[in-house]
């Protein structure tokens, strides 16, 4: 199983908006100095829970910043963009990247709706934009004129230009946040991004996704390629000791819920139904404690892992640790029959 880091770093205070975006650069070139295989971007909008705000630009940055470690989308909101805009920002990002790129899409969150009034979006369109958007994009990426009329855009233009480096174009995965969206996925074949609060979670979730694509027809060795290039998202607090895990880090943790839950109801109604379950929303304690939840997660099958270690407002160095002390005691222990990378 690959392992990366998500980068979903918050700043309360616009006055700490630029040494937080600096943080993320650091974190980012400390996963790949450390080993890890992909570094995962958020995008927020207006509310600074996600810092970089603009997740291509900011992967345009990390592709001069970086030379090895993949560069991924966790997701793009795509409903929020022009269809033509975003299949150059994506090409351009291929290339500099030199082929580095996980174009992770979904339609937006439905959790922040002042982020569609912002971009004056209807959030009830969301998923029609995201179905044309992609379209459109795989249309754009082939290097011939693109003619698209369809129900938000009419497109006609002559090429895109650049084309991507990765032909015919860099992997798309699509998040699946229900049961529907993955069994949608699973029909067609296709690699996704999903989110778990358990590796029991994850495999049930991988469980369905068998069963669907075995349904629609999909040969076994496809579907174990799809998942093998399928993704999960984790949060760990990761301290040495279950005390310092639990005492110091999961307030930050639960600070971010309360910052998330005073600007969107329908985040808050999400975190209390998270706080109501049995298993925690994530793994909080010391790598020895945290080890089984992640060395199980990775005998499901799944291709990866990326972890978000720095939550609410905690310091850069507590979250550095955390992937210092994943990477020296944990990574290696889930790495074991690693799958083909995406």
């Amino acid at each position: 199983m690959r392992v990366g880091v998500f980068l979903f770093h918050e700043s309360r205070n616009p006055s700490a908006d630029a040494q937080v975006i600096d943080e993320a650069v650091r974190e980012a070139r400390l996963a790949e100095d450390e080993g890890m295989d992909a570094v995962f971007l958020a995008e927020h909008h207006f509310d600074g829970n996600c810092a970089y705000v603009d997740p291509p630009t900011f992967a345009a940055a990390l592709a001069m910043a970086t030379t090895r470690i993949k560069i991924g989308f966790a997701v793009l909101q795509s409903s929020l963009y022009h269809p033509l805009r975003m299949a150059e920002q994506i090409a351009l990002i291929d290339n500099l990247s030199k082929g580095r790129l996980i174009v992770g899409l979904g339609r937006g969150s439905m959790v922040n709706l002042h982020e569609y009034k912002g971009y004056q979006i209807d959030p009830t369109s969301a998923q029609d934009r995201f179905e044309e958007i992609e379209k459109i994009l795989l249309q754009c990426w082939t290097g011939e004129p693109v003619r698209h009329e369809g129900k938000y855009w009419n497109i006609d233009i002559p090429m895109l230009r650049p084309l991507p480096y990765t032909k015919p174009h860099p992997p798309i995965l699509r998040s699946v946040a229900s049961e529907a969206s993955l069994v949608g996925q699973a029909r067609q074949g296709r690699p996704v991004i999903m989110a778990a609060a358990t590796a029991a979670g994850a495999a049930r979730n991988i469980d369905i996704y068998r069963k669907a694509a075995t349904q629609a027809g999909i040969s076994d060795p496809q579907i174990d390629r799809a998942i093998a290039e399928s993704w999960v998202s984790r949060t760990a607090i990761i301290a040495p000791t279950d005390e310092e895990a639990q005492t110091v880090g999961m307030p930050y943790f639960r600070q971010m819920q309360q910052y998330r839950a005073a600007q969107s109801s329908a985040f808050e109604q999400r975190a209390a139904d998270q706080n109501k379950q049995a298993a925690p929303p994530l793994q909080c304690g010391s790598p020895a404690t945290v080890m089984e939840d992640f060395t199980t997660l990775a005998a499901t099958g799944i291709g990866g892992v990326s972890i978000r270690f720095r939550t609410g407002p905690m310091p850069a160095a507590f979250s550095a640790r955390a992937l210092k002390l994943f990477m020296k005691e944990i990574a290696p222990r889930v790495r074991k029959g690693e799958p083909v990378a995406a």
